[in-house]
């Protein structure tokens, strides 16, 4: 008996020509897409309010913003990254302590209108 050998430099039909002959101009649409995900920390937990307060003591003159008051559900990560971005945002040094964010520098404005796009409601200075 000889075996049957199956040509293999001829294209083989893929899953796409077994659909080709399909009509489907009847059909209704589909679903709408979903929304993609949002992303960062108000993603997954609601945020609450922040107070900022102005501080200079102890500091040698320095001013330095201080963002205290966070919600007791928060976890330390999501401040974490929340300093971070203020950092980088506003280009400036600055650390967490406890569960109070300390940036260096009199920027309380820009502090502000970042943790409002972050999700936070912001009290105190302006």
């Amino acid at each position: 008996m000889a075996k049957k050998k199956i040509p293999i430099n001829q294209p083989q039909p893929g899953l796409n020509s077994a659909f080709a002959g399909l009509n489907v101009d009847g059909l209704p649409a589909g679903p709408e897409a979903p929304e993609p995900p949002k992303t960062g920390p108000a993603a997954i937990w609601k945020l609450g309010r922040v107070v900022l307060r102005k501080e200079t003591a102890q500091r040698g003159g320095k001013v330095v913003i201080v963002v205290h008051d966070f919600a007791t559900h928060l976890p330390a990560s999501v401040i974490e990254t929340v300093a971070k971005t203020l950092r980088q945002q506003c280009g400036c040094g600055g650390t967490v302590r406890g569960r109070t964010i300390e940036i260096q520098g009199d920027q309380a404005g820009r502090i502000r209108e970042i943790l409002k796009n972050e999700g936070f409601q912001v009290a105190g200075v302006s």
